[in-house]
């Protein structure tokens, strides 16, 4: 039996993350002993249908500002984040997210801790954040920074600054990185392709197809060996939804992504970042 005091603030986290029940979120936290993303797994192997982990459930509000340098070799994508949509839907906080993007350009940075030190203007990033806080009273901060470098590089920012995309391509398609962008914002695959999927990602979900199985009646008494080769079997179904080169193409499901690549001059896709507000 869990230790761990789950509270209302916990459980609500877990079911504006999940849509599950609040029993269910109750559960799922009292059973992973308060663990978050154990619970999201916890749930999945009950058979719910819930979101897949995803690590840009963070910020609430804020504008997110993907944009590239001027030659598109290189992209930044930053999460400016804030409290409330009042905020962040005033167009002097979109212009205080984009004075912090364009600081990340000018200097060249390579991560968050380097563009908080970043010049933006006379003061640095940080004091910009500190100013910006003591003036309208929430709290705020830059939560998130991406990069790409690549022999051409497409940024998309959709939603009223609430996704942001950079796509990294191996020669120059502007069209091509568009589309791409728009299609990541869209249906957030989590890799390029069945290759590029994390290790521990693979491993997680073939665990989730097992305890699944053990529950069907159908597969009572089967050994955990045959379980593992089917659930192997079936990790096609979750390639073909979750990575990026095999899903349909949304502005014609009759190709994939692949497929559109391929006909646009064997353009290939090196690598992408999204960030989103929750």
């Amino acid at each position: 039996m869990s230790t761990v005091t789950i509270s209302a603030q916990d459980i609500n986290k877990l079911r504006q993350a999940t849509g599950a029940g609040m029993m269910d979120c109750r559960k799922a936290l009292t059973e992973t002993n308060g663990d978050f993303e154990a619970a999201i797994d916890w749930l999945r192997k009950q058979g719910q249908k819930v979101a897949a982990k995803r690590s840009d459930r963070e910020a609430k509000e804020g504008v997110v500002i993907a944009q590239t340098t001027a030659d598109k070799k290189t992209g930044i994508v930053v999460c400016v984040s804030c409290e409330t949509d009042f905020v962040s839907k005033n167009a002097d906080f979109v212009a205080f997210g984009q004075s912090i993007a364009d600081a990340a350009i000018a200097g060249n940075v390579k991560s968050l801790e380097e563009l908080m030190s970043a010049k933006a203007g006379k003061a640095t990033v940080t004091e910009l954040v500190n100013d910006k806080l003591a003036s309208i009273g929430e709290k705020i901060g830059v939560t998130k920074f991406e990069r790409i470098d690549a022999p051409y590089v497409a940024s998309y920012i959709h939603g009223a600054y609430r996704i942001g995309v950079l796509v990294g391509l191996s020669k120059e398609a502007a069209e091509v990185g568009k589309d791409v962008a728009m299609q990541i914002a869209a249906l957030n695959p989590v890799a390029v392709d069945a290759a590029s999927v994390p290790a521990s990602v693979i491993a997680r979900e073939k665990d989730i197809i097992v305890e699944l199985m053990k529950q069907d009646p159908k597969m009572a008494g089967k050994p955990d060996e045959m379980l593992s080769k089917i659930a192997e079997g079936k990790m096609g179904a979750f390639f073909k939804e979750q990575t990026l080169t095999a899903q349909a193409f949304v502005k014609d499901s009759s190709k994939t992504i692949a497929d559109y690549l391929k006909e646009s001059g064997d353009v290939k896709v090196i690598e992408f970042k999204r960030v989103a507000l929750g």
